[in-house]
């Protein structure tokens, strides 16, 4: 009886023992996963920052930020312009500025030569047809012309210009420069100058991704930009 005793509590600390090494493995394979989840990320991250023309150290600035305030403040806003108005001197400012604006120009091409072809593509296909062209619907020259305004966030003077022309009851086609595609953003934004739902349900005021056809003008800033179409023609007025 003593023989048995003896090798059962021999045999039993072998389960009950905290931190034995049975439990070795799984910490190692737990610890791997966790290395390799990293790797993926940092590699994400640097493939996102080069596609943005950015340092790791810019992208990684970047994320600080919109963990922050800032979140807030500009839900969605784009890197470079996050990284722009955080600026810290006015030589990084410029950095992010000429970035972005070379971006949203080869962006801009593109979408440009895919309108193109889609144009060709119907002229084609449906030559009987008028296919929807956009802007260049939205404003003709009338007794109550409307006019396409083009406008960023954030922009206090847009706000301003935004607020006196629709004290005038002027018929706009706006566009955000920058959105994204984001409708939440656009809508946001809209609230915050005091664009009314019955000034979008009655036409006199329509909401737009600029998607590019602020650079399709050849347009410079500041914004915000008022254009009206005179005789087939783009002109800026202020």
């Amino acid at each position: 009886m003593v023989r048995f005793m003896t090798l059962s509590l021999l045999l039993f600390p072998i389960y009950l023992l905290p931190g034995s090494g049975w439990s070795a493995p799984a910490t190692v394979e737990t610890q791997k996963q966790s290395s390799e989840q990293v790797q993926l990320q940092q590699a994400r991250s640097a493939a996102q920052a080069k596609a943005w023309g950015l340092t790791d150290d810019e992208w990684a600035k970047f994320e600080r930020l919109q963990s922050g305030p800032r979140q807030y403040w500009s839900p969605q806003l784009d890197p470079l312009t996050t990284l722009g108005v955080e600026a810290d001197s006015d030589q990084e400012r410029q950095r992010y500025a000429e970035l972005q604006v070379r971006l949203e120009a080869k962006r801009a091409e593109r979408e440009l030569a895919y309108q193109k072809a889609y144009t060709a593509a119907w002229t084609r296909l449906f030559p009987g047809l008028v296919p929807v062209q956009g802007m260049s619907d939205a404003v003709t020259l009338s007794s109550n012309p409307r006019y396409a305004v083009f406008v960023e966030d954030p922009c206090s003077t847009c706000e301003a210009s935004l607020r006196r022309w629709l004290s005038t009851s002027a018929r706009l086609d706006v566009y955000l420069v920058g959105s994204q595609g984001d409708d939440a953003r656009i809508q946001q934004w809209a609230r915050k100058v005091g664009i009314t739902p019955v000034q979008v349900n009655s036409g006199q005021v329509t909401l737009n991704h600029d998607r590019g056809r602020w650079f399709a003008l050849g347009a410079s800033r500041p914004l915000p930009a008022r254009f009206q179409q005179v005789e087939g023609k783009w002109q800026r007025l202020d």
